[in-house]
């Protein structure tokens, strides 16, 4: 936890908001931002619309908690990867804040921890 939530945890099959930037361990090389975009990515958690690393370390957080989920390849993108941006095998660390879930919100602002 890189910033604690004082929220709620999502429960299965609910719609959720989160901001992340997405690297690779060691190197630190940023592979995919949200908040670049600005543009949160929102999904249903627990019915495996995201990978199983996502699904299973969000489910965990608070609303509004910032924290860093360092995902295996077996609950990332597996041996196939997700090509271009993530080679196959690839362990990753993604950054993510919780923003809402359901129709509850973070009630802080959004931020981002520089690493």
């Amino acid at each position: 936890v890189l910033k604690p939530g004082s929220g709620r945890t999502p429960k299965n099959g609910e719609m959720v908001q989160a901001h992340y930037i997405g690297r690779f361990p060691g190197s630190g090389k940023e592979f995919d931002n949200s908040r670049a975009r600005n543009k949160p990515l929102t999904f249903i958690i627990g019915i495996g619309s995201v990978i199983k690393g996502w699904d299973e370390g969000i489910m965990d957080m608070q609303l509004g908690e910032l924290a860093l989920l360092k995902v295996t390849s077996d609950y990332g993108y597996g041996e196939e990867g997700l090509p271009p941006m993530v080679p196959p095998n690839q362990d990753l660390e993604f950054e993510v804040e919780l923003l809402a879930a359901g129709d509850d919100k973070a009630s802080s602002g959004s931020q981002c921890i520089t690493m």
